[in-house]
C-alpha cells in the first residue's frame, strides 16, 4: 500500500514517463517564444491564410510593398504612443494632432503662399505647442490624461475646421511638391516606411538603451515608487506627450504628403489602429513593455490582415470588426501579463524591479496623473 500510495503521490510510472514530455513541451514553448513572439507566428499564419485564399494576388511583392507603403503612416502614430504610453498617460488627441499638421501645412501654402518648408515648420511648431498643453493639462493641473487629451482633442477640432473652413484644402501645387516626399522610394519601399523605421530605431534606443528610458518605465509601472526613488516622474510623462506630439506631427507631414491636401477629418480615423498597434506592440518582444519593435511587428498583423480581407473581397465591416477584435485581444494580453507581473509569477523582460511592477491606475498613486484605465 504504501508503495502504491507514494507511487501515486508521485504520480506512478505513467507519471514519471510523462515528465519528459512535458519537459519536451515546455522546452519547445521556451524555444518558439510563443510568449515574445505570438504575433509573429499569427503574421505567419494571416500570409498562409490569405495566400491560400487568393494564391495569384497575395504571395507577392507587389502586396508586400503595398502592405509597407499604406501602413507606413499608421506605424509613425503608433510609436508615437510609445513613450506616453510607457509613462502611464494617454494621448487621445494625437490624431487631431495629425489633421492639425495637415489642414496648417495646406492652409499656410494654399491660402498664404508660404514656402513649403517654412509651412512644415511651423506646423510641426503648433503640434508641438499642442503636446505642450497637454502636458501643463495632465501632469500640471493634474487631471487624467484620458480625459485631458480627449478633451483638448475635441477642442483641436474645432480649430482644424476653423482653419480649413470645414473643408478640404488642396491645390496642384501642393500635390506636385509635397507629393514628392511620400512617392520617392528605394526598391519600391517609399519615404514613409523609411522615416517609421528611424522613428522606431530612436525609440528603441532611447527606451532600451538610456537611463531616461528606464525611468521611463518605471513611472510607467510605480510613478509613486519611482518618485520616492528620485525620478522625476512628472518630468518624464511632460516629456511623453511632447515627444507624442511631435512624432505625430511628423506623421501629419507624412500624410499631406500622400494626399497632397488638408483635412479635418483625416487624423482621427487613425486612432483605433494606432492604439491596437501600440497595445499590441506591448505584448511583443518586451512583454509588458510598450516597445518599438513590437508595435512595428504589430502594424504588420493588422496591414496584413486587412490587406488580406480587402484582397478576397470580404465586406467593409469586417476590417473594423478586425482591428476592434486586435485591439481587445491586445488589450486583455496586456492586462494579464501585468496582473501576472504584480503577482510576482512573471517579470517584464528588460528587468525592472520587483518594485516596480505596479500597474498604473490600480493603485499608483501617481504624482498627477494618476489613473490609466483598462491597463
Amino acid at each position: 500500500m504504501s508503495e502504491v500510495a507514494t507511487s501515486s503521490a508521485h504520480g506512478g510510472p505513467g507519471a514519471a514517463g510523462d515528465e519528459p514530455r512535458l519537459s519536451t513541451v515546455g522546452n519547445l514553448v521556451r524555444l518558439s517564444r510563443v510568449d515574445r513572439f505570438g504575433a509573429v507566428y499569427v503574421l505567419v499564419a494571416i500570409v498562409v491564410l490569405f495566400s491560400a485564399l487568393a494564391p495569384d494576388t497575395f504571395p507577392t511583392w507587389d502586396t508586400a510593398k503595398s502592405i509597407l507603403n499604406e501602413n507606413a503612416t499608421i506605424a509613425i502614430i503608433a510609436l508615437a504612443l510609445v513613450v506616453p504610453l510607457s509613462t502611464g498617460v494617454f494621448d487621445l488627441s494625437i490624431g487631431n494632432v495629425v489633421a492639425l499638421i495637415t489642414v496648417t501645412v495646406a492652409w499656410l501654402v494654399v491660402e498664404k503662399h508660404v514656402g513649403i518648408g517654412l509651412a512644415l515648420v511651423i506646423a510641426v511648431a503648433m503640434g508641438v505647442c499642442v503636446g505642450a498643453i497637454n502636458a501643463l493639462i495632465v501632469v500640471g493641473v493634474g487631471i487624467d490624461s484620458f480625459i485631458a487629451t480627449l478633451g483638448s482633442g475635441a477642442v483641436l477640432q474645432a480649430v482644424n475646421l476653423l482653419i480649413s473652413n470645414e473643408e478640404t484644402v488642396t491645390s496642384p501645387h501642393l500635390n506636385t511638391e509635397l507629393g514628392k516626399i511620400a512617392t520617392a522610394n528605394v526598391a519600391g519601399i517609399q519615404v514613409p516606411v523609411l522615416v517609421a523605421i528611424a522613428v522606431a530605431l530612436v525609440l528603441w534606443w532611447l527606451l532600451e538603451h538610456t537611463v531616461t528610458g528606464r525611468r521611463l518605465y518605471a513611472t510607467g509601472f510605480n510613478p509613486e515608487a519611482a518618485r520616492l526613488a528620485g525620478v522625476r516622474t512628472k518630468r518624464l510623462r511632460s516629456m511623453g506627450l511632447l515627444v507624442s506630439a511631435f512624432v505625430a506631427g511628423i506623421a501629419g507631414i507624412m500624410v499631406v504628403a500622400r494626399v497632397g491636401a488638408g483635412s479635418p477629418d483625416v487624423g482621427p480615423s487613425y486612432l483605433l489602429d494606432a492604439f491596437a498597434a501600440a497595445f499590441l506592440g506591448a505584448t511583443q518582444i518586451r512583454n509588458g513593455r510598450f516597445n518599438a519593435w513590437g508595435t512595428i511587428i504589430a502594424v504588420l498583423v493588422l496591414g496584413a490582415g486587412t490587406n488580406g480581407l480587402t484582397q478576397i473581397g470580404a465586406a467593409a465591416w469586417t476590417l473594423q470588426m478586425y482591428t476592434g477584435v486586435v485591439l481587445l485581444a491586445a488589450l486583455a494580453l496586456t492586462r494579464i501579463e501585468r496582473t501576472q507581473i504584480r503577482a510576482g509569477k512573471a517579470t517584464p523582460h528588460g528587468g525592472l524591479t520587483a518594485g516596480a511592477t505596479d500597474v498604473p491606475g490600480e493603485g499608483g498613486s501617481g504624482d498627477g496623473d494618476t489613473a490609466v484605465p483598462a491597463r
